[in-house]
Parts: structure tokens; C-alpha cells; sequence
């Protein structure tokens, strides 16, 4: 699928303040053409990496939910789902071997969402609204690829195509960051109460340049 309908640029080159004013993305329905693309700051080639979102879905317990896909022309580089079950998962270069962690499912309150993973240790965890899961190993020794786009709202079969509207995303997403290390627990809690120190340099939702398509809609409200 190629870009279609209206195409929105959204350059946000001056940042709100933290804690005053934020942009935050609505989906309002379930298609397989509402979707955001995100430009990164930097090529990829990860070896470890800690990606945080804010979400909030009422699509609990009906379906797989995609929160967020990185993907190249030829794989699924990176990518965090919501089950069906309410669990969270973290897929690298894949869409079935994955790490699957029971969380507090996502409901229709904004959550905090974090995962991290290491390449030397393959430690992998998930927080929610700064609580840390267990430790899991995932992918020893592997790198997340450079040369691809990060998509919200849709998962991608193919590069910026095959989406299916019954793996959309429905809901809001907002404060959506990643960083090119693990970040410590402490820093990952000051993130959750937006008093974070540490500046996102892989993706920045402050300065992040923003695609949006089909239905989806970019509000900015008070925090």
C-alpha cells in the first residue's frame, strides 16, 4: 500500500514544554489506513534499546493490538503488541518467535509503557506505569537493522503496506520514545511521572517529525 488520501506533515521543530502541553495521537476506529510514520533521529543498528509510550485502548480482550512496528523492506525488524489476552509482547525480526509478559492489561486510562532489551545478555522487561515485570531472555547477540520506518497504528506485512485493520491500532498514543541503551528502572520511573532527564536520541516525541494518514488525528493537550 502506497500513501493515499490526505497526507499530513507534522514538523514539530519547537517542543512544548514537559508538563505543560503534549501531542497526543487519537485512532479513532478500526481501518487499515489510519497510521503514523515516524522519522528517527539517528540510523537504527541497535544492540540494546528502551521504547516508551503512553497508550490507552478500549479494545480489551477482543484482539492483538499493534503499539508500535519498526519495519525494513525486507522483515519486521521490531515490533510491541498487545495480545488478546491483555499480555505484552516484544517480536525482533519476526512475527512469531516472541517474548510475551503479563502486565496489567491496557484499558481506556493512559498506561506507561516501556520495554528494554540488551543484545549482550539478551535481558528483556516491560514496565507499566513504572513498575518493572520480571527479567526474560530474548534475541542474544542480535542487531535491530537500520533503513526502516517506525509505524504507529498499523503493523506493516510489507514495507509501508498489507496492513490489517484487524491488527490496527484503536485508541490514543502520546509521548512515544526510545532510547539507544537500557535505560536504569530510576530513570525509566522519572519518564512515567514526566520528570525525565534523559533525552531520547533514537526516536524524540518531542521534535519528532510526524506522517499521519487516513483518520487519525493529532491533539495537543495539558498535562
Amino acid at each position: 500500500m502506497k500513501f493515499s488520501g490526505v497526507l499530513f506533515v507534522i514538523a514539530v521543530s519547537v517542543a512544548f514544554a514537559r508538563g505543560t502541553s503534549r501531542k497526543t495521537l487519537v485512532f479513532p476506529t478500526q481501518t487499515n489506513t489510519s497510521y503514523v510514520v515516524m522519522d528517527a533521529k539517528t540510523n537504527l543498528n541497535l544492540k540494546a534499546f528502551t521504547l516508551c509510550m503512553r497508550a490507552a485502548t478500549e479494545l480489551v480482550g477482543r484482539r492483538e493490538v499493534s503499539l508500535f512496528s519498526f519495519r525494513s523492506v525486507d522483515h519486521d525488524e521490531l515490533s510491541v503488541w498487545r495480545e488478546k489476552d491483555g499480555s505484552l509482547s516484544l517480536y525482533l525480526q519476526s512475527s512469531s518467535e516472541h517474548v510475551r509478559f503479563d502486565v496489567p492489561e491496557l484499558n481506556s486510562l493512559m498506561s506507561h509503557v516501556c520495554v528494554t532489551w540488551d543484545s549482550i545478555t539478551g535481558a528483556t522487561s516491560f514496565f507499566v506505569d513504572g513498575n518493572k515485570s520480571l527479567t526474560k531472555i530474548y534475541k542474544r547477540a542480535f542487531t535491530v537493522q537500520a533503513e526502516g520506518q517506525a509505524l504507529l497504528g498499523q503493523d506493516a506485512d510489507s514495507f509501508l503496506g498489507d496492513f490489517d485493520a484487524c491488527q490496527s491500532f484503536v485508541g490514543s498514543l502520546s509521548d512515544v520514545d526510545m532510547w539507544d541503551s537500557v535505560l536504569s528502572d530510576s530513570a525509566i520511573q522519572k519518564e512515567y511521572s514526566r520528570q525525565g532527564d534523559v533525552k531520547a536520541n533514537v526516536y524524540n516525541w518531542e521534535t519528532a517529525q510526524l506522517i499521519v494518514n487516513g483518520n487519525t488525528h493529532v491533539i495537543n493537550m495539558e498535562v
